[in-house]
């Protein structure tokens, strides 16, 4: 799926990547992938990423993104998802996230605003997706505090 990319497009895609994740229809979220996605890709990797939290790790493209949701299913349970505020201009689109958590299987509380950086290539596809997050309430949460 391609679309023409403008401010309002791309945070309508981001609304329906967030609709899509609410459903667990994680294929209509990779569509709205541009092939070659970097997703959580930062230099120098950040401070969770390097305690290994198995959530934020750098994923390569649009076939490796599944694994973000498998670890998202396999160490948390959504007690709340808000979007709060959603921002976009030219490629780029900023959404404000407050997150409740009950992490598997400690049953520990991860309770946490973040805001999460959409990147959209011309093609109207997410080119690069990143968290920033308190990465110390992560790493916390994942047990490796």
């Amino acid at each position: 799926m391609t679309t023409a990319t403008t401010p309002q497009t791309n945070a309508a895609t981001v609304g329906a990547i967030y609709e899509a994740f609410g459903r667990g229809d994680v294929p209509a979220i990779l569509e709205r992938l541009a092939p070659d996605v970097a997703w959580e890709v930062v230099e120098p990797v950040d401070a969770a990423q390097a305690a290994g939290v198995p959530w934020l790790q750098p994923r390569h493209g649009r076939d490796a993104v599944p694994g973000f949701f498998a670890a998202l299913s396999e160490h948390m349970e959504f007690n709340d998802f808000q979007v709060k505020r959603v921002v976009a201009a030219d490629h780029v689109v900023i959404a404000e996230i407050g997150l409740d958590v009950t992490m598997k299987p400690s049953g520990a509380q991860l309770l946490t605003d973040e805001i999460h950086l959409w990147t959209f290539n011309d093609q109207g596809l997410v080119s690069a997706y990143r968290h920033y997050a308190d990465t110390a309430k992560h790493i916390a949460a994942a047990g490796l505090s």
